[in-house]
């Protein structure tokens, strides 16, 4: 037969999707959900207007967006239990940006009909510690359009 390649053969028969769903257990649903939902009260605070949640292709979302005066704001919305692991604004990795990015590019055409929109990205991020309630801050223009 073929050569033996470098990867072994799948030993499980879940498909990828199977697993992910796994991973993504009912306790990190919720919390997203409710970090969402935490970061858009917070934002309506600070006087943007919500036009749209979780914009969802195949491949990616963006959890919130919203407007800030006349600007349009690509909302990434970031929860930790601890700072241990950091700040979650820090926890945007390039790909990810890059994968934003071309979300914002295809809404503004889709939705926006141009590019011409003044438009940044935010991160929200929400660290909850022990407390209840989390300690929530708005980084606005937190990354450059990267696609």
């Amino acid at each position: 037969g073929p050569p033996a390649g470098p990867f072994p053969k799948r030993a499980f028969s879940h498909s990828p999707q199977e697993l992910s769903l796994e991973l993504m257990t009912k306790e990190r649903i919720i919390f997203g959900k409710n970090a969402e939902d935490l970061a858009v009260d917070f934002l309506k605070q600070q006087g943007y207007r919500i036009i749209e949640r979780n914009f969802r292709l195949r491949w990616g979302e963006i959890d919130i967006i919203a407007q800030d005066g006349d600007t349009l704001c690509f909302v990434e919305v970031k929860g930790r239990m601890t700072s241990e692991q950091g700040h979650p604004w820090e926890a945007v990795p390039f790909f990810k940006q890059r994968r934003l990015s071309k979300l914002a590019l295809v809404y503004l055409k889709k939705r926006c009909g141009t590019l011409e929109r003044k438009a940044r990205f935010d991160v929200v991020s929400l660290l909850f510690e022990d407390q209840e309630k989390p300690a929530i801050e708005v980084m606005k223009n937190a990354f450059e359009f990267c696609a």
